[in-house]
């Protein structure tokens, strides 16, 4: 999907930021899984998450990721994804933990457009709240992980600057528009 558009980087590099900016001019954008499958886990106390049960937690990545993907075939235009399949892959080789034939074969059919934006790591602006408990150390090697797969998938890498959420969004839209 051409106009399909991925941020991904490691936690704490300010892709939601992006994404709710992004969503006040008017384009689609779909929100990050890892986050609201958190809330959602631990108010029904749930074992699938980050630091439980890693293979859970990534199978239900992988299915909102895949269901957010159908939802955005209805919009005409950009949408941007607050990270995408591939990063469920990245999550698991990340824990060390093997990447099954299905999440594969997810990453190969479910196509995105092949310019992927990566946030890097900010130190400035990086904070831990009640989902994101990662060290800096953690949110670095998660955007490692995400160069590595992304590009091993074919997908060109375009780093977003490290400015405000105001100029980053302007970089994203004049990036997709044109």
């Amino acid at each position: 999907m051409q106009n399909f558009y991925i941020i991904s980087g490691g936690p704490g590099s300010g892709k939601t930021s992006i994404i709710n900016g992004l969503a006040k001019q008017g384009i689609p954008c779909m929100p990050e899984a890892g986050r609201a499958i958190i809330q959602d886990q631990i108010a029904i106390g749930g074992p699938a998450l980050p630091w439980a049960d890693k293979s859970a937690f990534a199978e239900l990545m992988l299915c909102w990721e895949m269901r957010s993907y159908r939802q955005a075939q209805q919009w005409q235009g950009p949408v941007l994804f607050d990270r995408g399949i591939p990063d469920v892959m990245g999550y698991l080789l990340l824990n060390n933990l093997p990447v099954p034939a299905h999440i594969e074969k997810a990453a190969q059919s479910f196509q995105y457009n092949l310019q992927v934006f990566l946030a890097p790591p900010w130190p400035d602006i990086y904070t831990t709240d009640n989902e994101r408990k990662q060290s800096e150390l953690e949110a670095t090697a998660t955007y490692n992980m995400m160069v590595t797969v992304y590009s091993k998938l074919g997908y060109t890498i375009n780093l977003l600057p490290l400015t405000t959420v105001e100029e980053r969004v302007q970089f994203l839209i004049k990036t997709i528009r044109n």
